[in-house]
């Protein structure tokens, strides 16, 4: 009976693992076809206005920003720095930052009274009233952007129906090995689920990396507000918009997130708040990726039964490494050794299979719980 149930549990696994190679293959196809699509170029270059909320004076955060201003693009920029608390140090960077840049937009708003549980939000809600212009673009401040970002997110905007737009984006480690595995999971594992769930039609992927909408569409979703106490906001902010009709929509662009993992220990809470997060927004599309992670189920199956096992291994492991391959062809650099590959995806896995007990995340710092409803407290 035992050994019965041992071989049905063993063919479970390898089963997992065959229908994750099979899902590699259809993402390097999907990445192939996503890219295909040249950045549009926008016909009225309208004034747009960079909502850069930040915490904290985090590695490159100045070329992090300025990439964002020295973009191939005729319109108005407006980039408007905020931080929640007038004693970070990311004030000092902002400041730095207009003086480098003196012919330039660049607003910076310290200091807020609102007391919402995502301080991020918090943050925004307050740097709105500085904006001056209707197209507003929120991105994180660990991104990076080529110059010709804003004409394809300006472009992508402009289309009929669309309320919303994002990006994907690749991973770059800034601060050594720990920073390297998160970059190499942003680049190998993410990034070509989303690209895939994207292009197949099966998710509907809203990115702090971007989303960029006008004031009129912020005010028909109810505004920052509506979003003070929601965990995923960027994912919430996708499906708000949704909502009232209209579409959400990625950028043929790709951006850059700048990791800063130092330990073990901050590589870990990062990607289980990442996980956490899509668990509590889709949960049974969190479930289902499971189908993302072929080594670690081949893995567990070889232990099992080698005969099964070993050859998914093999094969998981070469597909992998022609998956990250495509993904480098068209980031034109590599975000981590191919060596570390299968210790990237088992700590991806890791972090998956913990999402599902975690209740609570660390977020910069900051201890919150997750509720039933996918929301947070402090």
């Amino acid at each position: 009976m035992v050994s019965s149930a041992f071989f049905w549990a063993g063919l479970f696994l390898a089963a997992l693992a065959a229908a994750g190679c099979l899902f590699q293959i259809a993402a390097i196809i999907a990445l192939s076809r996503f890219f295909a699509a040249q950045p549009a170029l926008a016909g009225d270059m309208v004034g747009v206005t960079l909502l850069k909320p930040l915490y904290g004076a985090e590695p490159r955060l100045d070329a992090n920003l300025d990439s964002f201003l020295e973009q191939d693009y005729l319109g108005s920029i407006q980039m408007v720095c905020g931080v929640a608390d007038r004693s970070d140090a990311a004030m000092a960077v902002a400041y730095r930052l207009q003086g480098d840049h003196p012919g330039r937009d660049i607003t910076v708003v310290a200091g807020s009274d609102r007391t919402f549980a995502n301080r991020k939000i918090a943050n925004l809600a307050n740097m709105l009233a500085a904006a001056r212009h209707e197209v507003l673009v929120l991105s994180d401040s660990d991104m990076a952007a080529s110059p010709e970002y804003l004409r394809a997110v300006t472009a992508a905007l402009a289309e009929p129906g669309v309320g919303a737009v994002t990006c994907a984006y690749r991973g770059r480690g800034d601060t050594g090995l720990w920073s390297l595995l998160s970059a190499g999971g942003i680049s190998y594992v993410a990034l070509p689920g989303v690209v895939l769930g994207y292009v197949a039609g099966m998710a509907r992927p809203c990115m702090g990396s971007t989303i960029a909408f006008t004031r009129e569409t912020l005010r028909a979703i109810g505004g920052f507000e509506r979003f003070a106490d929601v965990l995923a906001d960027d994912y919430a902010m996708g499906e708000a918009v949704a909502e009232i009709g209209q579409r959400v929509v990625i950028a043929p662009v790709l951006l850059t997130h700048g990791c800063t993992e130092t330990s073990f220990g901050a590589l870990w809470r990062q990607k289980l708040r990442w996980s956490a997060t899509i668990r509590g927004v889709a949960p049974w599309r969190h479930l289902g990726s499971i189908v993302t992670y072929p080594l670690p189920l081949a893995l567990l199956a070889a232990a099992i039964s080698p005969t099964l096992g070993l050859p998914l291994v093999l094969a998981s492991v070469a597909i992998r490494f022609a998956l990250a391959a495509v993904v480098d062809r068209h980031a034109d650099r590599a975000s981590a050794p191919y060596l570390l590959l299968p210790l990237i995806e088992c700590v991806e896995f890791l972090a998956f299979a913990g999402s599902f007990v975690a209740r609570k995340i660390d977020w910069r710092g900051s201890p919150l719980t997750i509720r039933r409803d996918g929301r947070i407290a402090v």
